[in-house]
């Protein structure tokens, strides 16, 4: 599966995410050029990435600081390494 993930670095924030198969890789692209000329064209420099991952808990969990505070981030121990 492919994430395209939208966040804001100033707020701290996931602002979306969209979820792709992996037979949509062009679809993916394009939707991530898209979304990354509009933001530009508004003045806005949210972060824009694309993941690959089996589904979206492995996601969460390989790229936690797009979704979990930074409180949670530091309160809560890695485990599985």
């Amino acid at each position: 599966m492919i994430f395209l993930v939208e966040y804001d670095r100033a707020e701290g924030r996931l602002v979306r995410i969209e979820t792709f198969s992996d037979s949509d890789r062009e679809i993916a692209q394009d939707a991530r050029l898209n979304l990354e000329l509009a933001l530009n064209s508004k003045g806005i420099e949210n972060e824009v990435v694309s993941l690959e991952a089996a589904s979206e808990e492995a996601v969460r969990r390989t790229h936690r600081r797009y979704f979990e505070t930074l409180a949670e981030l530091t309160a809560t121990p890695v485990t599985g390494r």
